[in-house]
């Protein structure tokens, strides 16, 4: 039997994942910049629809901080350090997920690695997943493909940044969907 699993609003947190300078330097200009315009419009949904956001830093003393372009997003937001791939190796990251909260939503940096690994935790500890395919990048691109098949085949969902959005919405109604809809033109 196929379940068929929405985002919903209710029930999500969305994380951001490394999405780091010295990172975002090594992969695709173009690919890059259309995965930070897409983590920037789901931040702003997240934060507009109050759905709780978790971001991580991968070692940032060797790869720096969050690009200047999406920290402008995370008010009120505390940056995750670590060391290990997946983020379910980080007490912290653990204790920022809410038992109220079986959705993850994760975005970011490197699909075939820390998206990949941490993804595959958390589906291990009986959470939702999904991965936003187009909120997230690889420095190669053939990787990021592998991943999202090794994903899917595993139980994660494999989505898009509108889907989640308008699944967080549920319908065309209210000042919500109409500074939504605003986000994506």
């Amino acid at each position: 039997m196929t379940l068929f699993i929405t985002a919903q609003r209710e029930v999500s947190q969305l994380v951001m994942i490394d999405m780091q300078e010295k990172l975002a330097n090594a992969m695709d200009k173009s690919e890059m910049s259309r995965v930070s315009k897409n983590c920037e419009i789901l931040l702003q949904a997240a934060r507009l629809l109050t759905i709780p956001t978790i971001v991580t830093e991968q070692y940032p003393k060797g790869l720096g901080h969050t690009t200047k372009y999406l920290v402008q997003h995370l008010q009120h937001t505390t940056c995750i350090e670590k060391t290990s791939f997946s983020c379910c190796e980080e007490s912290t990251f653990n204790q920022k997920l809410t038992n109220d909260r079986r959705q993850l939503i994760l975005v970011g940096m490197e699909s075939h690695i820390c998206i990949l690994q941490t993804a595959l935790a958390l589906r291990k500890m009986g959470k939702e997943v999904f991965v936003v395919e187009d909120a997230t990048i690889s420095r190669d691109p053939n990787n990021k493909s592998n991943a999202l098949k090794r994903l899917a085949h595993s139980g994660i969902i494999i989505s898009n940044t509108e889907s989640v959005l308008f699944e967080w919405l549920g319908n065309a109604e209210g000042e919500n969907f109409k500074q939504i809809s605003k986000l994506i033109r």
